[in-house]
C-alpha cells in the first residue's frame, strides 16, 4: 500500500476510488436523482484534494455524449463508466447494472501498477455492493457513507408514497456489515446505522456535512429580490429540493393555504417560491402540485422554477422570509444549512438530521409530524411575530459557519487515517510469512 506523507491529520491515502453509481457530482441538484449527495461528493472531494488526497469519482455515464473523464480541478477527476443503456434507466433498474459497473471499474484499476487506490469510499447502497467487491479485489479499506437509509424512509413513509423495496434494505445490510468505516452525517444517523442495521459502534464514525460559506452568504435581501422580481412587501417562502412526497412541498402549500384563510391580509402577501423538479414517486403525477396550489386559491401565488444554479439559488435564500423543509425523513438536509447561511431563519420538520441542521427556537423551528395546522401556525409565528424572524435570521448564519465542507473533509481524512492504520495493523509481518 502507498502511503502519503504523515501530515496533521497522520498517514493519509495518497489517492481514493469514490464510488457513486447512481448519480454524478456535476448533475445539477434539485430534480432527478440529483441532489444533496450530489453536491456532498464534489464539495469533499475538492477538500480533500487540497490535502494532498487524490480523489477519482466513478459513475454510470447516462450519455454517449459524455467525456471519458473529466479533471474537476487539480486532484478531482470524474470518471464516466459505461453500465448498461446510457437512458431510460431508473435508480430502481440499477441494481441489475451493478456487475457491469463493477467490472468496468476493476478494468479501470488493471491498466494501472498494483496498488493505485488506497481506499474506496462508496455513496448510497448501491455504490456500497460495487465498493465491497473493489475492496475485496484490491485489499484495500472500504469507508461507506449512506446518505439515506430504506429503514429510516420506510418507518415514516408519506401517506401513498411506495416503500423501499426488500432488496436495497438487504443491499444496505450487507454493506453496513462490510465496510470498514461507516459515516453518519450525526448522531440520529449513528443510533440507526448501530440499531437498526446492526453496525460494530467503533467503525460508525460522525461527520456532518458542510456548506459552502462563500457561495452562501449574507447579501442585500433587496437586491436578490429585485434580480429575481420578487415585491418589496411579498412574503417570499422557499422551499428547495425534488419534488416527491418524500419532501412533502405540498405541506408548505397546505399549509400556506390555510393561513391565507384565516389571515386574507398575511394570505394577500403571500409568495411561495417551489425550486426543483420531480422525482422519484414525484415523476408518478408532475402536475400534481400545480393542481393543488389552483384548487387551494393560491394558483396566482405559487411560483414553480426549475433547479437553478448554485449562485442563482443563492438569490432565492437570500431574498426568502423563510425556508421551509417539511421533509417526511431527511438524513440532514443540505438546504437548511445553505439557507441560514444566508441569514434566512428555517421551519423544519423534526426528523432526521433536520434537528441538528436547525436549532429549534434559535434558528427557526421544528415541527413535529406533518399535521397542516401546525405547519400553519408555526408559519403564522414565524411570519406574524413582531422580532422573530430578524433575531432567528441573526442566529442563522452563525450556526451555519460552524458546518464547513473544509470541516466535513477534516473529518473523513481522520476516518481515512485510522482505516489506513487498521489496514498496515493487519498486514502479516516477514515472520508471519515464513
Amino acid at each position: 500500500m502507498r502511503l502519503s506523507r504523515v501530515t496533521r491529520h497522520g498517514v493519509l491515502p495518497r489517492r481514493v476510488a469514490t464510488i457513486s453509481v447512481h448519480t454524478s457530482p456535476l448533475e445539477q441538484p434539485g430534480g432527478g436523482d440529483a441532489g444533496g449527495m450530489n453536491v456532498y461528493v464534489l464539495e469533499t472531494a475538492k477538500r480533500l484534494a487540497e490535502s494532498g488526497v487524490e480523489v477519482e469519482i466513478f459513475t454510470r455515464a447516462t450519455s454517449s455524449d459524455l467525456p471519458r473523464s473529466v479533471e474537476v480541478e487539480p486532484g478531482v477527476t470524474v470518471r464516466h463508466v459505461v453500465a448498461g443503456p446510457f437512458e431510460g434507466l431508473s435508480k430502481q433498474d440499477l441494481p441489475g447494472q451493478l456487475c457491469a459497473f463493477t467490472a468496468a471499474l476493476l478494468r479501470a484499476e488493471a491498466q494501472h501498477e498494483p496498488g493505485w487506490y488506497d481506499l474506496v469510499h462508496s455513496h448510497y447502497w448501491l455504490s456500497g455492493q460495487v465498493g465491497w467487491l473493489a475492496r475485496e479485489r484490491w485489499g484495500v479499506p472500504l469507508v461507506h457513507t449512506a446518505h439515506t437509509l430504506a429503514k429510516a424512509k420506510n418507518a415514516s413513509l408519506a401517506e401513498g408514497d411506495t416503500p423501499e423495496p426488500l432488496a436495497r434494505v438487504v443491499g444496505a445490510e450487507q454493506v453496513v456489515a462490510e465496510a470498514d468505516r461507516l459515516i453518519a452525517n450525526t448522531s440520529a444517523e449513528a443510533d440507526q446505522l448501530i440499531g437498526w442495521y446492526g453496525a460494530a459502534p467503533e467503525r460508525v464514525a460522525i461527520v456532518p456535512p458542510g456548506v459552502d460559506l462563500e457561495m452562501f452568504r449574507l447579501a442585500d435581501a433587496s437586491a436578490a429580490r429585485t434580480r429575481l422580481g420578487v415585491p418589496p412587501d411579498a412574503i417570499m417562502l422557499l422551499f428547495v429540493g425534488r419534488l416527491q412526497p418524500l419532501k412533502a412541498p405540498d405541506v408548505l402549500i397546505r399549509a400556506a393555504a390555510q393561513l391565507a384563510a384565516a389571515d386574507p391580509e398575511v394570505g394577500r402577501r403571500l409568495r411561495l417560491f417551489i425550486v426543483g423538479a420531480p422525482s422519484g414517486s414525484g415523476l408518478a403525477d408532475p402536475g400534481g402540485l400545480v393542481r393543488l396550489a389552483a384548487d387551494l386559491g393560491l394558483g396566482g401565488q405559487v411560483v414553480f422554477e426549475p433547479p437553478v444554479s448554485r449562485e442563482r439559488l443563492a438569490d432565492y435564500y437570500q431574498a426568502a422570509d423563510l425556508t421551509v423543509v417539511p421533509s417526511h425523513s431527511e438524513s440532514f438536509g443540505l438546504v437548511a444549512l445553505e439557507s441560514q447561511a444566508c441569514g434566512t431563519p428555517v421551519l423544519a420538520a423534526a426528523v432526521g438530521g433536520l434537528p441538528t441542521a436547525v436549532l429549534d427556537g434559535v434558528t427557526g423551528r421544528l415541527v413535529d409530524g406533518h399535521r397542516i395546522s401546525d405547519w400553519a401556525g408555526a408559519l403564522r409565528e414565524l411570519i406574524c411575530e413582531p422580532g422573530l424572524r430578524d433575531r432567528f435570521g441573526a442566529a442563522a448564519r452563525e450556526h451555519a459557519e460552524q458546518f464547513s465542507w473544509r470541516s466535513t473533509a477534516d473529518g473523513l481524512l481522520v476516518a481515512y487515517r485510522d482505516c489506513v492504520v487498521e489496514a498496515q495493523q493487519l498486514q502479516p509481518t516477514g515472520s508471519d510469512l515464513r
